[in-house]
């Protein structure tokens, strides 16, 4: 598959109606090679953040009175265009983000069903009838948009990820000032490109473009009503202390996991070994979900241990426009130094590296095999608590379901997490006494649908799930209660009389 059919994507900021004129503040390159640049991109200012946040501001209240009908059919229109271009879209993201070309795909559709799912849920009931003390009276509980929502993404699904927030907060009324990662901006820039394309209305979506200080710049601003964020703990904990300051702000953060797969003493053991490589590697281990814990009854850990690191290296680790590789690169060098550094601190914290980690060519890429070892839990073990976010992982004998469960949540994050077991009792332990936003049986720790909501506890997340979720957060509830009476006769037997 040619590079060359794409152009260098030139990156601009949209304001408003208006495209600003481009300028090449920061270039995008490819982590598969590096000596390729994707587009060049403008750095936006804080008064140009003031500017696209006073612009979705003054678009809010015609946006807001639009019927959710007309919002939901400029949906429909966006998910013409997102078909249209599925493969040059799967492209260019393999192209700025290393993912292999299928799992870019595969990103692209994802992105596609939220789409379809929000047009869909337009016509769908918003509220709710709910009894009155009092036969003259309806009650209602009807949801109300914000206002100003401030959409900052990672670059790891840099197409699926803006659709889960942009969507829902933009079906509902509010209107958007979007920050793609400065790591894939050409995805967001497409992705801008295409709503515009769709008719969205001047101002309900506006593009910014930069790093740390950009996305602080839209928190700090009073004007933006409710933060969506996905990242890291570290960025999304500054968010929310920022966000503190205005008390009538929503932040909804997904903030990364310490994900674990818990294999049980009669699991299905060929699954069990399939679901373990797809959780730690499929992505390169650069998804939030992405298991680096794969937790094994003692009985079977010799056995796991070998069938897991003979299959993790036969694994292809390459140029991801080539469908054959099973994953592609880090995102940049400084992902590569993380990883390799948490390699170097498992070595002296585990029982037995099985499978040795090493730097792949083409050495302009950013390349890394997957590192396996074993390690006995101890809640020390600095390599069983932190993220690493790379292909990286551990494998941790325990002695029965109980001990298990404690493993599995000696941890300060609980996003993902799946049991391989063939018994529904032992299922339902799991299920119940594990900490965790999402839970799989029999499957791999990976793969979020839609129509559920994506979310976790503790550092994971703040009780604000995106996808389908998302609307608890981009949406406030009120009460409307109508008498239908001639006289005033009120609750709880209060009088009305003067």
């Amino acid at each position: 598959m040619s590079r060359s059919i794409i152009e260098p994507v030139v990156g601009r900021l949209l304001i408003g109606e208006t495209w600003q004129p481009p300028r090449g503040d920061f270039a995008s390159s490819n982590p598969a090679d590096l000596a390729e640049t994707i587009g060049h991109f403008p750095t936006a200012t804080a008064a140009e953040c003031a500017q696209a946040v006073a612009a979705a501001r003054e678009a809010f209240p015609n946006w807001r009175r639009t019927s959710r009908i007309h919002r939901a059919e400029c949906f429909e229109r966006l998910a013409r265009l997102i078909d249209r271009d599925t493969d040059a879209l799967a492209l260019l993201m393999a192209r700025e983000n290393g993912k292999n070309i299928a799992e870019c795909r595969a990103e692209v559709v994802e992105g596609l069903h939220m789409v379809q799912y929000v047009f869909g849920t337009g016509r769908m009931p918003v509220g709710e009838i709910v009894a009155s003390e009092l036969v003259e009276k309806d009650a209602f509980i009807r949801r109300k948009p914000w206002g100003v929502v401030a959409v900052i993404t990672p670059w790891n699904f840099p197409f699926a990820v803006p659709l889960w927030m942009l969507g829902p907060s933009l079906l509902e009324g509010n209107t958007a000032v979007f920050k793609p990662s400065e790591d894939t901006p050409a995805m967001g820039q497409k992705l801008v490109e295409l709503f515009v394309e769709a008719g969205f209305p001047k101002g309900v979506i506006n593009l910014v473009h930069g790093d740390g200080p950009v996305g602080e710049a839209l928190v700090k601003n009073p004007s933006v009503n409710v933060v969506l964020f996905t990242g890291s703990y570290e960025v999304g904990k500054r968010i929310q202390q920022l966000s503190a300051e205005y008390p009538d702000r929503t932040v909804a953060a997904e903030m990364g996991g310490k994900n674990a797969i818990i294999v049980c003493e009669d699991a299905n053991f060929e699954l069990a070994v399939r679901a373990g490589i797809l959780s730690a590697f499929k992505t390169t281990g650069q998804r939030c979900v992405s298991a680096s814990r794969i937790l094994v009854h003692r009985s079977l850990v010799k056995k796991y241990a070998a069938s897991f690191a003979a299959l993790a290296s036969k694994l292809k680790f390459g140029d991801p426009l080539d469908p054959a590789n099973f994953a592609g690169p880090l995102i940049n060098r400084a992902a590569v130094e993380k990883v390799l550094k948490y390699n170097a601190l498992a070595e002296e914290e585990a029982d037995e590296v099985i499978v040795s980690a090493r730097e792949l060519p083409p050495t302009s890429g950013c390349f890394l095999s997957p590192f396996v070892y074993t390690a006995t839990h101890r809640p020390e073990l600095r390599c069983l608590k932190e993220e690493v976010f790379g292909p990286h992982v551990a494998i941790v004998p325990f002695d029965g379901d109980d001990d298990a469960v404690r493993i599995h949540n000696d941890t300060e994050f609980g996003l993902s997490m799946a049991v391989i077991t063939e018994s529904y009792r032992r299922m339902r332990l799991f299920r119940e006494e594990c900490e965790y936003g999402m839970g799989y049986v029999n499957l791999p720790s990976i793969g979020a649908e839609v129509h559920l909501p994506f979310g976790g506890v503790k550092k994971s997340g703040n009780g604000h799930p995106s996808a389908a979720g998302l609307i608890e957060a981009v949406t406030h509830k009120t009460a409307w209660t109508v008498n239908h009476g001639t006289e005033i006769r009120m609750a709880q037997g209060l009088t009305a009389e003067m």
